[in-house]
């Protein structure tokens, strides 16, 4: 399964200014609960979010007969096919079906994939070189830095398959969205309607005021600042009205 998804520009526009919390919250609107990437967290420092379609790359056990240095000088491993397949611009998702004690790439496959424009990585083993890897400038989420190469527990068998990641169902052409909270994955069919910002925005007008302690609905006060208008709308004319017979009746007394 080797299709790309041709992404909109404005809904990956629309995604990069917001956050995996709200994306959450709008997937569980949407009756989506199992979308957030158990596990991994954000190598090196604070990095832009991270946002575009997954290319995916499964991995199985490893077995001491089939896994040997030797395999890493073979062009069509499907670890090194995977690194030159993923377009620019997506993220490519790894599934070590959650096994951290073992790597599942070192510094130098993440900086081929900058270097080839891929929007980030993610995956639910481990990664060595992670100094290396979290210094990129292209966002590396992993479930934490291992020495040992991957060919210790991890075998690569598929590329760009639906797969499990942190436990997250990942299909290809799913959103990856990932800052420091965490990963967020978006299913392509609801991906523009999540990236909508009017929905975002109504949903993010429950706001917190730490000052206080209380939460209010922005929305709320804006529905009662309409309501008000209305009113004033409504009103005004008779205001006028009395104002101006008021003024007559002065008018009047004056002239008796």
């Amino acid at each position: 399964m080797n299709d790309t998804f041709i992404v909109p520009d404005t809904t990956l526009a629309q995604l990069r200014n917001t956050s995996t919390a709200t994306i959450a919250t709008l997937l569980y609107k949407h009756g989506i609960r199992n979308a957030f990437v158990q596990g991994v967290i954000r190598l090196g420092g604070r990095k832009p979010r991270m946002v575009g379609p997954a290319f995916t790359l499964r991995y199985i056990a490893a077995r001491e007969d089939t896994d040997q240095l030797s395999e890493f000088r073979k062009p069509d491993h499907p670890q090194r096919a995977a690194v030159e397949a993923c377009p620019a611009g997506h993220v490519l998702v790894m599934d070590c079906r959650g096994d951290a004690s073992a790597a599942s790439a070192g510094s130098i496959l993440p900086t081929r994939l900058q270097v080839r424009g891929v929007a980030g990585v993610v995956t639910d083993g481990g990664i060595r070189d992670a100094d290396g890897a979290g210094d990129l400038d292209i966002p590396v989420f992993a479930a934490g830095p291992c020495a040992l190469t991957n060919l210790t527990k991890h075998h690569a068998v598929d590329i760009n398959v639906p797969v499990s990641c942190g436990t997250c169902p990942v299909y290809p052409g799913d959103f990856a969205v990932g800052d420091g909270d965490g990963v967020m994955i978006i299913p392509r069919h609801l991906a523009t309607r999540i990236a909508a910002h009017d929905e975002r925005a109504r949903l993010e007008g429950l706001r917190y005021h730490p000052r206080t302690g209380s939460a209010t609905w922005a929305a709320s006060v804006s529905l009662c600042r309409s309501a008000i208008s209305m009113t004033a709308v409504r009103v005004t004319p008779i205001l006028r009205a009395w104002r101006l017979m008021m003024r007559t009746a002065s008018v009047d007394s004056r002239n008796d």
